[in-house]
Parts: structure tokens; C-alpha cells; sequence
């Protein structure tokens, strides 16, 4: 009966032009990345610290020598500090502002990604896809709206393409790859190497050699590094060999053959990843890649493959693992995908059946999650989104089987609607549960403590995130540290078991809140 089933046309791509796609995409994107943007408070490390970076910035007017809480920070290069900052100073510090830049530049890398795949001379119907996929990965939205540097690495490195490919038309474009690159050395130091290594392969293996000796690509690379080596003139000058030590040798170089602050795993931890964040284009991209290798030639392919087997490889053999170092691996991903996307698109045969199967399985886990979230822990955001995502995932199948076309429309659409759901809900940022809801306890922090105080804390590890909204650095350490700070005055934020551990004598209580006592030892 289902194989009865026709659904009509959800978007007749040819109806609309470059122009009107490109539009379309960008609002899609805009709207996805800014929607509910400042509702959740700031995650712990990367984003905590960069907030509170530019909140010190902010406060302190210091541009070139960015501090946190005072002290200098040596671990990363100022560009997204200088637009927060900026941000800050336009619109006033808060959640959004903080994130604003970051999700801005991230969000344009939807548009770019469609602008690249037409100028690999690809149907315009792939290069919608790509994009379309682009647009759906989780990991792309949920890191692109955080404030953070990965959505900005992806959108600066996306521009250095765009540019090497319209180059080849107009010379003057060539200028965007070294100001590309000099944008992501910029934002994220030595990382340019391995993706400048990667636009390197494939402008060899693609024929585009002669770009190498054109000016207009070396005068791009004076505009996009002068920035980069008066800044890092000026570290170096300031700090001296301490900059060199802490910036290149340990929060870059060492991150290759140690597990910085203990975040490693597997040679395989992010094939997990992608297994668990890219579903379901996980399940186009595997005969995708097949279908690149076999189309070796042609350079979409010779993209995907160099970006992706290059990339993947390299962060796969690094011994510090996290999570956001595959972001720029998602570019190859989304282009892949997207050109298989095409190929079944306009070669109707009949659609592998492991896909059908994986995509009912999706259909059946999901909505088994509708009946979960319904009956045993009613939400009603968990039952909008996996309602949403197990009937995309019935629909699809249903066109999938019918050997239906307009299965990629709906997947897309289908996809796109649950993220809307996800992001206006708390919930896109799952990580906030881990603890403690920080903004209460900032605040009485901020409250009862004066400006440019230590708070030492028995909790298991510094919170940025708890730093930024006290305005005030809050300091973890450990029991035997406790003590012997006890002795003099100092503030503490204790849990009740590490309070009466202490056993303090002399000692005023000034708040309380959120299983903390907030107090003043030997106060005078």
C-alpha cells in the first residue's frame, strides 16, 4: 500500500535562480544560528573563557594584551575578543552579544558552501543540497551559535576556496586565500597550517598550479598576515619566551602528542562522533565518498576527498581530542553528501536498500521516543522535536522506498524544522545540566564580594562560565589547599560537607544559595 503513496513537489528547484537560492539559504541560515540566541546562560570552558576575556577587555580597554580577570591570556590569537568587544560596545554585555559574532560569521558559511559548489561546476541541485546538508549538521548549528572559534574557522577557510575557485576567472580573487588564512591564524593559530596544507594538495592535484606565481595571491597574503605578525610581534616582545611557551608549545604543539587537561580517546573518536551527530547524512555520505573516488577527476570530488581523508586523518592522530576539531571536516562532509544527494536525485533508480532500512530504523527509534517523552517524562519541547524528527524520518522512508525524489526535500525541511524546535528550547545546550545553574550563585557572588576578588571554591573544577557573570575569578581547589587558606582572610564558596570539614572558627556567612555558603574567613 505505502509503495501507492505520491507526494507532490514540496520545491521545484528550477523555478529559482542563483540569486533567489543564494537569498533563501542565507535567511534559512540567519534564522537557524540567531533564533532564542541569548536564552541560556554560557557553557564552562572555551565559551566562559572568551567571554570573560572580552568582558576584561571590555572593562579595561586593553585590545592588545587581552587578561583574564587581570591576568595575562596567552592561549589564544584576539579576534574573536576584539568583535565580542566590539559587540559588547555596541550593544551592551549579555548572552547574545557574546555569542553575536561568532554566529554570525558562522551562519555565512551556509551561503559560501552553496557559492563554492556551483563554482566546481556542480548542478545547481547539488550545490542546494550541500548547503542543505551544511545547514542541517547539529554539530555546525549548536558549536557555530556558541561563542566560540570553530563556525568562524569553517565560514574564514570557506571564503579562501570561494575565492582560489573564482580566481581562476577573475585573478584579483585570489587576494581572499591569504586573507582567509591569515583570518583563521588570526582566530586560531597554527590550525592554519593544517588547513592551508589542505587548500595547498588540492591546488596541486587540481591542476591550479599556476596560482601559486600570480601577485595577486601574494599581495593577499601581505594584507592577511601583516595583522597577524604585528600581534604576535608585540606578544613576543611583551612576554617574551613565557608567550612562546604557553601559546605555541602548550595550547598547539603539545596538543599533538599529549591529552591536554586529559581530553583524549581513541584513534576512532570521531567516526563516533560523526556516527552520533551527523545521522542521518551519515548514512549518504558512505556511498558519497565511494561515489567522490570513483569521479576522482573531477574537482568537487578531488575537494572532498584531499579536505576530508587529509583532515580527518590529521585530527584522528592527535592525541588531544575534543569534539570541535571536526568542525572543519564538516565542509568536505556537507559537499559529498550533497553531490550523492544529487546523483539519486537525477539517477531514479532503484535506492539502496541499507539506506531504507537505517532510515526506518531512525523512524521506529524516534518514535518510540514520542511515546517515551509522552508517557513516562512528559516535556513538551522533547515531544515536539522527536515528534517532528520521527515523522520526517516515516515520510522520508516512505519516498525512499517509492524511489522518490522528493525524499531530499523532505529530510532537509524535515530536519530543519526539529533543530528550529531544539534551539528554542533550553536544551540545545544539554551541557548546563552538568551543574550547578551558575547565574544565581554569580550573582549573590557579585553582590556580597568586592571587584577583583578571588573566591576559592571546593567544587570539583573552576567554572569560566560562574567567572564571567560574578565578575570575579572563583578559583578550585583542593582540601588541603582550604586549609591552609583558611588561616587568613579569605572568600569561600563551600558546599556544607567541605564547610564543616574545615572546621572554621572564625568566619562570617554573607550568602547562601544553590547548596553554597558564601563566606569571609578570620573577617577583621
Amino acid at each position: 500500500m505505502l509503495k501507492n503513496i505520491q507526494f507532490k513537489k514540496i520545491i521545484n528547484i528550477k523555478n529559482y535562480q542563483d540569486r533567489e537560492w543564494f537569498i533563501i539559504l542565507t535567511l534559512a541560515a540567519f534564522f537557524l544560528w540567531f533564533i532564542d540566541l541569548g536564552t541560556v546562560a554560557l557553557r564552562d570552558w572555551d565559551e566562559g573563557y572568551y567571554a570573560t576575556v572580552s568582558q576584561d577587555m571590555f572593562h579595561r580597554n586593553s585590545w592588545l594584551y587581552p587578561t583574564y580577570q587581570g591576568q595575562p591570556f596567552l592561549l589564544k590569537p584576539p579576534l574573536l575578543f576584539w568583535l565580542i568587544h566590539l559587540s559588547y560596545s555596541l550593544f551592551g554585555v549579555s548572552e547574545w552579544t557574546s555569542r553575536l559574532p561568532s554566529a554570525f560569521l558562522a551562519a555565512c558559511g551556509v551561503p559560501l558552501l552553496y557559492l563554492i559548489s556551483r563554482e566546481l561546476l556542480m548542478n545547481r541541485s547539488a550545490a542546494i543540497f550541500s548547503a542543505g546538508v551544511y545547514l542541517t549538521l547539529l554539530p555546525v548549528i549548536r558549536l557555530g551559535r556558541l561563542a566560540m572559534l570553530d563556525g568562524m574557522i569553517n565560514t574564514f577557510l570557506l571564503f579562501a576556496i570561494l575565492s582560489l575557485l573564482k580566481g581562476k576567472k577573475s585573478p584579483v580573487w585570489l587576494m581572499g586565500i591569504g586573507i582567509g588564512l591569515g583570518l583563521i591564524t588570526l582566530t586560531k593559530g597554527i590550525l592554519v597550517l593544517a588547513l592551508g596544507a589542505t587548500l595547498f594538495v588540492f591546488i596541486i592535484l587540481d591542476g591550479r598550479w599556476k596560482v601559486l606565481l600570480n601577485p595577486y595571491l601574494w599581495i593577499g597574503f601581505v594584507l592577511g598576515f601583516i595583522p597577524v605578525f604585528l600581534w604576535y610581534g608585540l606578544q613576543i616582545q611583551h612576554y617574551g619566551e613565557t608567550f612562546i611557551q604557553v601559546h605555541f608549545q602548550s595550547q598547539s604543539f603539545d596538543r599533538l602528542s599529549t591529552a591536554v587537561e586529559g581530553n583524549t580517546g581513541p584513534i576512532w573518536f570521531y567516526l563516533i562522533d560523526l556516527l552520533k551527530y551527523s545521522c542521518p547524512w551519515f548514512f549518504f555520505f558512505v556511498p558519497g565518498f565511494y561515489l567522490a573516488v570513483r569521479n576522482h577527476q573531477q574537482s568537487w570530488a578531488k575537494l572532498g576527498l584531499i579536505g576530508s581523508i587529509l583532515y580527518f586523518g590529521t585530527v584522528s592522530l592527535m592525541t588531544t581530542k575534543l569534539p570541535w576539531y571536526l568542525m572543519p571536516f564538516y565542509i568536505f562532509f556537507a559537499l559529498i553528501t550533497g553531490a550523492y544527494l544529487d546523483h539519486l536525485y537525477y539517477y531514479p533508480k532503484k535506492y539502496p536498500r541499507l539506506i531504507l532500512y537505517l532510515l526506518c530504523l531512525c523512524g521506529i527509534v524516534t518514535l518510540g521516543g514520542v511515546i517515551y517523552f509522552t508517557f513516562f517524562e512528559p516535556k513538551f519541547s522533547l515531544i515536539l522535536i522527536t515528534l517532528t524528527i520521527s515523522i520526517t524520518f516515516i515520510l522520508t522512508a516512505i519516498q525512499f522506498w517509492n524511489n522518490q525524489a522528493n525524499f531530499i526535500p523532505t529530510l532537509i525541511i524535515g530536519i530543519y524544522l526539529t533543530l528550529t524546535f531544539l534551539m528554542i528550547s533550553p536544551l540545545w545546550l544539554w551541557e548546563l545540566n552538568e551543574a550547578f545553574p551558575v547565574k544565581p550563585v554569580a550573582q549573590f557572588i557579585k553582590q556580597s564580594t568586592p571587584s577583583d576578588t578571588i573566591i576559592y571554591t571546593s567544587f570539583a573544577y573552576s567554572r569560566t562560565s560562574l567567572d564571567f557573570y560574578s565578575d570575579r575569578h572563583i578559583l578550585a581547589v583542593d582540601h588541603s589547599k582550604l586549609e591552609e587558606l583558611k588561616q587568613k582572610p579569605n572568600y569561600f564558596l563551600l558546599d556544607k560537607e567541605n564547610l564543616d570539614k574545615l572546621a572554621l572558627t572564625d568566619y562570617q556567612i554573607l550568602e547562601k544559595g544553590e547548596g553554597f555558603v558564601l563566606i569571609l574567613s578570620n573577617p577583621r
